[in-house]
């Protein structure tokens, strides 16, 4: 069933993007804004546009009842959250579905999934894709967490499991460090995403961090190719460069990829 109006729950550029495309399919576009972009290109060029001021601009695009709000009263099919501030957040996903209002991306259950490393590890083995050595639930204990560490060799990398954005992560060198390290990480984890669990993996050297772009409709996904994003500040990227991968490498890793997003039930 296709769309008559949809709401952008974003700004800027990737608003404007949107909104476009929306354009091109002959749909209405609604978007919500905050007072800092009342008069920002995106709104001027709406349908419809809704206010939701809030004294910090960014919240905004963050309150999930006033956007779900918004979304109801303007009598939106769906809701394009963009990339960014809600685009990726379980609740607002669920609180979509009760309302009987589409969200354009991936489930709740899906997001839950793969915002979860550990689970997402696990969802990753099971489809049989290659997983770096390491543990498979999380590790609370220091005795066991060391033992495993030894076992899969030093140097190694623990990392939160409801880590993002380059934070949660501790590379351990030797095994006189993995005390505090985990310690560390753990309390890390806990102040940045309210969860101290971790786990460990083999931390691999001089690996390249290559990403490819997928769209999937739940049951079946293609890849657009992939972007070098090894260029990075404290574990975040700076550029994004694309093609990177010879035809062979990129028909390997683009297949492993679709296979992941077909087994978990990827949407968007």
């Amino acid at each position: 069933m296709g769309f008559k109006r949809v709401l952008i729950a974003n700004r800027g550029e990737i608003a404007l993007r949107i909104l476009r495309t929306l354009r091109d399919m002959g749909i209405e576009v609604a978007i919500i804004h905050g007072r800092e972009d009342r008069l920002s290109i995106p709104v001027r060029l709406s349908d419809i546009a809704y206010p939701i001021y809030s004294s910090n601009p960014l919240d905004s695009y963050l309150n999930i009842e006033a956007v779900v709000k918004a979304a109801k009263e303007l009598e939106c099919d769906a809701v394009h959250p963009g990339y960014g501030f809600l685009a990726e957040n379980a609740e607002f996903v669920r609180r979509l579905e009760e309302e009987g209002i589409t969200f354009i991306g991936p489930s709740a259950d899906v997001i839950t999934l793969l915002g979860d490393k550990i689970e997402a590890r696990a969802a990753m083995e099971a489809a049989g894709l290659p997983t770096a050595k390491g543990s498979s639930e999380p590790i609370s204990d220091e005795k066991v967490a060391s033992t495993l560490a030894e076992e899969i060799g030093y140097p190694v990398i623990i990392k939160a499991a409801a880590g993002g954005g380059g934070i949660g992560m501790q590379i351990v060198e030797k095994g006189d460090e993995f005390a505090s390290a985990l310690k560390l990480c753990q309390s890390r984890a806990k102040s940045a995403f309210g969860d101290e669990r971790v786990f460990v993996e083999k931390y691999i050297q001089g690996a390249q961090h290559v990403e490819f772009q997928v769209l999937g409709d739940g049951k079946n996904a293609i890849h657009f190719g992939e972007r070098f994003c090894s260029i990075q500040r404290r574990h975040q990227k700076l550029v994004e460069e694309g093609p990177w991968l010879d035809d062979a490498k990129r028909t390997e890793i683009g297949d492993l990829v679709c296979r992941g997003a077909e087994t978990v039930g990827y949407k968007g």
